[in-house]
């Protein structure tokens, strides 16, 4: 496993940073041998190393000589055999090719008890894929090919021809076995021309980042994430995939599948491709070789990755439905606080201080590494980071695995982490949490609005937006009076009612006769359902109950979070005042409209984003 020092990379997302740290660690391990049954494959460079994962967003990462061009070798034999099941259709390919582990090397010259290759994905298998294509488009079988591969990886693919001559040479165990298929009736037509595009096949050029390109393809249902092109059906998928996953290493299948378990194809010539469905695709080379013919640096990797994230295949765990990303950073959501003017004031001049992304959906590996990518871009990067869960479903171990990591880079580059909408014994919170992260300024709500108000007081308290906190405010600071002259406040104050409440006195009870209004003058106060929910909180300079102008009954209930001054005015009092100054009463509800008008923007804003999706 890579070392655990630089999780929480304050530069790359987390599966970059994952990918340096296991090539910084396997780098030196020059184990195993280059493949010499070809002698042109022994003037491989063994130092060479690349990595490269592609996701099905059409995200791709890098690291080491993951641009190095090679032969694809015996990887091919997973996209030729799909072409087959595309071109031909299942029930021709099956007929002559079966979809059994042979639990042999390779290249063993035997067949199955009804004389057919054991899969496609041995060398007779390959070998009689080659021949199925070659009866039915003849001598343009290969460019078939090339171009179908060239197609997976995004790019068009050159041929080796020194290989390819090398191949050639020293293919006689592969010519036996295509006799031995002829003799049986599975190869038909022109023998050496069947052999002469198995051999080309093997010498295509390719880098580990085509690699990852191809096998990206594979887990996006056969679409290229690349260039959106549909190379071939998802049921031509499922059954590649079927068989990479227990025939695609060879005789080190079973040991594959239950130490990575995710579907692969290895070469001799130093590459392995991997793709889990829905998520990512992986491509490696490096041309050092294990007893199997894999390539040992590229196993490492793969188990690394496997056990890192907990990606097997078989983790049923796994929901990959889509989780769309909200990000309210150019909506301006606030929080449900009546907050006063310079309050206001502060809290738009340092609105990138903020940042609030919600999911929804299932939260899966690949929506995860999304996240994280859009987390390690920001520059500058935000000082409160809001992450609201409330509504995921589910999260796999992997996505709760790559968030911790995409959260402890966000905090080393000095944010402060607020998460919210889900409990402190799910799988997420425990993520988090584990000893392996370190997020000193970690905060948890369990409801969205609260943590918008928590970041919203910490930016206000940072810029000085509460040293005025305790101090009483006119009523002409009153958003309800805006507009009113002072002897038009000065009346209202005179047949209001000066009224002090203690921390947690209810002020209004939900169902009680709507027969007054307040204005606050100091403290805060909540608007809360009778079930507790919060509606909105209420600074100094804002009204409350002043839907009794409208509302015969009260709808919710008040309770003074702090110790409370306020003016209460009473609609008996306040009839009378209108009767006398129709001109400010036409004022206040105008006052009044205006301000229910700002919550529904704020409201339709988050509505109307959710709805775009």
């Amino acid at each position: 496993m890579p070392e655990r020092h630089d999780i929480g990379d304050p530069v790359h997302p987390p599966l970059q940073g994952f990918l340096n740290r296991c090539y910084e660690q396997f780098v030196p391990d020059d184990s195993g041998a280059l493949a010499d049954y070809i002698p042109e494959l022994t003037r491989a460079d063994p130092a060479h190393f690349g990595v490269s994962l592609a996701t099905i967003d059409g995200y791709v990462y890098e690291v080491g000589d993951s641009g190095a061009a090679f032969t694809i070798q015996s990887i091919f034999k997973a996209f030729v055999f799909a072409l087959a099941l595309e071109t031909l259709g299942h029930e021709r390919v099956e007929s002559a090719i079966g979809v059994e582990p042979s639990g042999e090397a390779f290249n063993s010259i035997r067949l199955t008890g009804d004389n057919k290759p054991f899969n496609p994905m041995v060398n007779a298998g390959a070998i009689a894929c080659s021949g199925l294509i070659h009866q039915h488009v003849g001598d343009g079988a290969f460019d078939l090919i090339r171009q179908t591969l060239g197609r997976f990886a995004g790019r068009e693919l050159d041929v080796d021809e020194a290989v390819f001559a090398s191949e050639r040479a020293t293919g006689d165990r592969n010519r036996a076995i295509a006799w031995l298929l002829r003799n049986y009736s599975v190869l038909g037509g022109d023998v050496d021309a069947v052999l002469d595009v198995y051999f080309r096949q093997c010498a295509v050029l390719v880098t580990a980042r085509d690699l990852a390109v191809m096998a990206a393809t594979l887990a996006n249902g056969g679409r290229n994430p690349l260039t959106g092109e549909q190379i071939i059906s998802a049921y031509v998928v499922a059954r590649t995939l079927s068989v990479m996953t227990s025939s695609g290493m060879y005789d080190y299948a079973g040991e594959w599948i239950y130490r990575v378990g995710i579907p692969a194809k290895s070469g001799v010539g130093g590459g392995i491709i991997a793709a889990l469905p829905a998520q990512l695709g992986f491509g490696s080379f490096s041309p050092r070789l294990d007893g199997h013919g894999n390539s040992v640096r590229g196993l490492r990797v793969c188990e690394a990755l496997s056990a890192h994230f907990g990606l097997h295949v078989l983790n049923r765990n796994e929901d990959v439905r889509t989780c769309i990303i909200s990000d309210y950073r150019d909506v301006g959501v606030s929080s449900r606080r009546n907050r006063q003017s310079f309050e206001l004031k502060i809290l738009q001049e340092r609105e990138s201080d903020i940042r609030v992304i919600e999911l929804v959906g299932a939260l899966s590996f690949a929506s995860m590494d999304y996240v994280s990518r859009r987390l390690a871009g920001e520059a500058p990067p935000v000082e409160l980071l809001i992450l609201d869960f409330r509504r995921v479903p589910s999260a796999t171990t992997a996505a709760a695995r790559l968030l911790a990591e995409a959260l402890a880079g966000v905090a080393a580059r000095g944010a402060t982490i607020i998460v919210a909408g889900f409990d402190k014994d799910s799988r997420l919170w425990q993520a988090i949490c584990s000893e392996d992260f370190s997020l000193p300024t970690l905060r948890h709500f369990p409801l969205l609005d609260d943590a918008i108000e928590w970041a919203e007081d910490q930016v206000i308290y940072r810029y000085g937006g509460f040293e005025g906190l305790a101090k009483t405010t006119h009523l002409s600071e009153q958003a309800l009076l805006a507009g009113l002259t002072l002897d038009e406040i000065d009346h209202i104050a005179a047949i209001g009612c000066a009224r002090a409440f203690k921390i947690g006195d209810r002020i209004i009870a939900a169902g009680d006769p709507a027969a007054s209004l307040f204005f606050l003058q100091s403290g805060m106060v909540s608007v809360k359902l009778p079930s507790g929910a919060r509606l909105a909180s209420i600074s100094p300079g804002m009204p409350f109950g002043e839907m009794a102008l409208i509302e015969r009954e009260r709808s919710a209930d008040v309770w003074a979070d702090t110790a409370v001054q306020c003016l209460e005015l009473p609609l008996s009092a306040y009839a009378s005042f209108r009767k006398s100054h129709p001109d400010c009463g036409e004022l206040i509800m105008r006052n009044l409209a205006s301000l229910l008008a700002k919550r529904l923007v704020l409201a339709n804003a988050k509505v109307d984003l959710l709805s775009a999706y």
